[in-house]
């Protein structure tokens, strides 16, 4: 099957979090198999996990990250046309007075150069980003 969505940190943690969110639950069993993740989204979500104290919350993350996203998710890497194609777009918007956190270019960048709909509940934070698709999978999103 063809790959269609990038998944933003946000997305993968929503499952995991102490209340899911319904929409993105059904969307990932729904199109899961067209899903991948950027290598700066596992990034995020390993540094997050390894932060925390050991437990059974670090446990069940590490579980998750392990058994749940790392194999059922291609991982996409920050690649020669992703930095190239971030640099443009990070010294325009930089150009604007409108800079961007880092790691979002990079995932922005992934999503962009693979021709993937970058998948997100904080799609304002990629508004900025040239000819960059996005879609919120939240419920309270599909309610607005």
């Amino acid at each position: 099957m063809t790959l269609r969505y990038l998944l933003d940190t946000s997305i993968i943690s929503s499952p995991i979090s102490k209340v899911p969110d319904a929409g993105v639950v059904r969307q990932l069993q729904e199109s899961g198999s067209v899903c991948a993740i950027g290598a700066p989204v596992l990034h995020e979500l390993v540094y997050g996990c390894r932060r925390l104290s050991r437990g059974k919350r670090r446990n069940a993350l590490e579980a998750y990250l392990r058994d749940v996203v790392q194999a059922s998710f291609p991982i996409l890497p920050y690649d020669e046309a992703a930095a190239a194609w971030h640099g443009h777009e990070r010294a325009r918007l930089e150009s604007l007075g409108r800079p961007t956190p880092y790691v979002d270019g990079q995932i922005a960048a992934i999503a962009h150069v693979n021709g993937l709909v970058l998948v997100t509940l904080n799609t304002k934070d990629f508004a900025r980003f040239k000819e960059l698709r996005t879609e919120n999978w939240s419920r309270s999103a599909a309610v607005r």
